[in-house]
C-alpha cells in the first residue's frame, strides 16, 4: 500500500485521493499498485455505487506519471528476479488506465488544478470528468523525448478536427473552457463547490439501479457554463495546418500562414524532440481508427522503445532535473530522423507485449 494515495469508502462511494502534493500528485508505481486492486474490489462490492478520484494539496489533480523515476532507473542495475522499472511502471500504469476505461460503475474524476500526461490517463478514461475553473491540462510529452501515451492515441484523435494532433505535438496548455469544448470535461463545476458535490454524491439516492444516470443528473445540478474556449478561435487554422501526415508538411503549412500565432507554433515545434514529433504523428494517424484495447498495446510498445532512446533521458534532464530547458536532441533535426527508425518503434515485441489482467470475479 502506498502512503501517497488514500483509499476509503464513504457510504456508497469509493474515494481515491492522490496524496503527493509536493510532487503535484505525480503518479508513481506504488500508487498504481495500490489503486488498481482497490478498483477491482469496489467493482465487486454491491454497496459501492460509484468511484470518485481527486488530488490533494490544492494545486494539482495529477501532474503526470513519475517519468523522472523511470529515467533515473535506466542506467541502474536491475535487482535479480525483478523487471526493469520502465517495464513495470508502464505496464502497471496502462493496466490501471485500462481498468478505468472498462470500469462498470460511474468513475468520476474531480479534475481541479494541473492535469498533465498521466493525469489524463486517470481521468479521461472514466465515465464522468468534472473540471473546475482552475484546470490547466496538457499532453507535453514531445518536450521530454516521449509521446502522448496513457491512451492519447485513442482520445486525441477524438477531439474536434485536427485539434488533438495540435495538442499532442505542441504540448499546448489548455483551460477548463477548452476542456469542455474538446470533450475532456463532461461537467464544469466551480472549485468552491467540490466538497458540496462530494457530499451530495455520498447522500444521493442510488437505489434506482441506474447508477450512471444518477451520477449524471447530480453532476448536472452542480454544473455551470465554462465560457468560450480560447482554442476554438484557432480551429480553422489548426485544421488547415495539422491535417498533414508529415511533420515537415505541418511546418510548411504554418510558414505559409505567416501569422504571429503560426510563427509561435513553429517555434514551439522546433523546441521538441524531432524523433518524438515524428513518432507522435505516426501514432495519432495509426491509432485514429483503432479501438482503445488495440491502442494501449501499441502505446506499450512505444513506451518500451522510446525510453531507451537518448532523447528520453535528455528530455527528462532538461525539463525535470537540471531544468535548463535546453535539450540536446539526437538526432537533432527532423531530416535526420529516418522513416525506417520511426516504423521500428511500432514493431511488435513478442517477448514483452501488453496483455491487461482480467478483473478478478
Amino acid at each position: 500500500m502506498s502512503h501517497d494515495v488514500v483509499l476509503e469508502t464513504r457510504g456508497p462511494l469509493g474515494l481515491v485521493t492522490l496524496e503527493r502534493p509536493r510532487a503535484l500528485n505525480a503518479l508513481d508505481l506504488g500508487m498504481i499498485r495500490a489503486i488498481h486492486p482497490q478498483l477491482d474490489a469496489w467493482a465487486r462490492e454491491p454497496s459501492v455505487k460509484a468511484v470518485v478520484i481527486r488530488g490533494a494539496g490544492g494545486k494539482a489533480f495529477c501532474a503526470g506519471g513519475d517519468v523522472r523515476a523511470v529515467a533515473a532507473s535506466l542506467d541502474a542495475p536491475v535487482p535479480e528476479g525483478q523487471s526493469p522499472l520502465a517495464r513495470e511502471y508502464f505496464r502497471g500504469e496502462y493496466a490501471l488506465n485500462h481498468r478505468i476505461h472498462h470500469f462498470e460503475k460511474p468513475f468520476i474524476a474531480l479534475v481541479d488544478g494541473i492535469s498533465m500526461g498521466g493525469g489524463l490517463g486517470l481521468s479521461m478514461h472514466g465515465s464522468h470528468r468534472v473540471v473546475t475553473e482552475r484546470l490547466m491540462f496538457a499532453m507535453p510529452e514531445t518536450a521530454i523525448g516521449f509521446f502522448p501515451d496513457v491512451g492519447g492515441g485513442w482520445f486525441l484523435p477524438r477531439f474536434p478536427g485536427a485539434m488533438g494532433t495540435y495538442l499532442g505535438l505542441t504540448g499546448t496548455r489548455a483551460n477548463a473552457a477548452d476542456a469542455m469544448w474538446l470533450g475532456y470535461g463532461t461537467h464544469h463545476v466551480e472549485h468552491s463547490r467540490l466538497e458540496a458535490l462530494l457530499e451530495a454524491l455520498v447522500s444521493a439516492d442510488w437505489s434506482t439501479g441506474q447508477a450512471h444516470g444518477t451520477a449524471t443528473r447530480l453532476l448536472a445540478s452542480f454544473a455551470t457554463d465554462a465560457g468560450p474556449a480560447p482554442l476554438r478561435a484557432h480551429q480553422a487554422v489548426v485544421d488547415r495546418c495539422f491535417a498533414a501526415d508529415r511533420v515537415e508538411d505541418i511546418l510548411a503549412a504554418l510558414a505559409a500562414e505567416g501569422t504571429e500565432w503560426a510563427e509561435a507554433t513553429r517555434a514551439t515545434l522546433a523546441r521538441m524532440s524531432p524523433t518524438s514529433l515524428k513518432v507522435t504523428l505516426r501514432q495519432l494517424r495509426l491509432c485514429r481508427p483503432l479501438p482503445y484495447d488495440e491502442v494501449v498495446r501499441l502505446e506499450y510498445r512505444l513506451s518500451q522503445t522510446l525510453t531507451v532512446l537518448p532523447d528520453f533521458r535528455e528530455g527528462i534532464r532538461a525539463v525535470l532535473v537540471d531544468k535548463d530547458q535546453r535539450p540536446r536532441w539526437s538526432p537533432a533535426t527532423l531530416a535526420e530522423v529516418r522513416d525506417a527508425d520511426v516504423e521500428a518503434c511500432f514493431a511488435p515485441r513478442a517477448e514483452d507485449e501488453f496483455v491487461p489482467s482480467p478483473a478478478r470475479p
